[in-house]
């Protein structure tokens, strides 16, 4: 699967915002770490969404961007929409680390069985469905886990092995633990701050360890592993260090870098960190 999100672009980014091209719409949304003048001021006019933390969305294009809207990324067709947290539903910095997962997936047997946490609408779930994958996604939001089903069924997927689960990801974690359960992968995207199904917080910085060592215990001996981060502050060195003291992994198989996205004109974004773990490749 060619993982290039032909309906997205980034424009530019400057004056702590980022413009970007979803399909039909242009959106202007913060950058906090765009702290430079933008290279192409005569382009962000011709927004037509903006979001602002005090304001919300604004612009001409909002009501049309609340009914129908989807972009395609690599073939699947993903369903947008302006949300209050200021995010439209894809994070296209994820499309980079599609491929990896596609290749641990191919490299093992059919119905590989794939666990993802904090799913959100589905990117990864629906790449690793197609490729054959059983998933099981879980989130905490219920609306957020129905907007993945409709990215399914969008796509033709939704009769694929796929459990759709609205729950706090520790409290289900703990039940697979208590199960004996094991899946061949983890994809693990966690949010800085949050709150579960029963209203019980989260903070990455003081939780994340002990959700990765809990989730270490779900993992087959040769399973893989993906963990992906928007937190400020925690680079891939602290990532992948995490990754590799909870869940007492090898310090030389553990490989991170940076969540980027590129504009055309190679301008970089940086809006993360990942780590990775195959147990086939130490």
């Amino acid at each position: 699967m060619d993982q290039t999100p032909v309906d997205y672009a980034l424009i530019d980014a400057g004056g702590a915002g980022r413009l970007e091209r979803f399909g039909a719409h242009l959106v202007d949304r913060p950058y906090t770490a765009g702290l430079s003048p933008p290279r192409y001021p005569d382009r962000w006019p011709e927004a037509d969404l903006r979001f602002e933390r005090a304001s919300g969305w604004t612009g001409e294009g909002v009501g049309a961007a609340r009914g129908e809207w989807s972009v395609e990324l690599g073939g699947l067709t993903m369903e947008l929409r302006p949300t209050e947290a200021g995010q439209v539903g894809l994070f296209p910095e994820h499309a980079s680390m599609l491929s990896w997962l596609l290749e641990r997936v191919a490299a093992r047997s059919p119905g590989t069985s794939v666990l993802h946490l904090f799913a959100y609408t589905g990117l990864a779930t629906l790449a690793l469905a197609r490729s054959g994958a059983a998933v099981t996604h879980v989130d905490a939001s219920k609306a957020a886990v129905a907007w993945a089903r409709r990215n399914a069924a969008a796509n033709g997927l939704a009769d694929r092995p796929i459990r759709w689960l609205t729950e706090d990801v520790r409290a289900f974690v703990a039940r697979e633990r208590r199960r004996g359960r094991r899946y061949d992968g983890l994809v693990i995207d966690p949010p800085s701050y949050g709150h579960g199904t029963s209203g019980r917080a989260w903070r990455l910085e003081t939780d994340l360890d002990g959700l990765i060592a809990d989730c270490r215990t779900l993992l087959e001996p040769d399973g893989f592993v993906l963990l992906t981060a928007h937190t400020e502050g925690i680079g891939p060195d602290e990532l992948a260090g995490r990754l590799r003291r909870a869940g007492r992994l090898p310090a030389s198989a553990v490989e991170a870098g940076p969540l980027e996205i590129e504009g055309e004109d190679g301008l970089r974004l940086r809006l993360g960190a990942f780590a990775r773990w195959d147990g086939r490749t130490r």
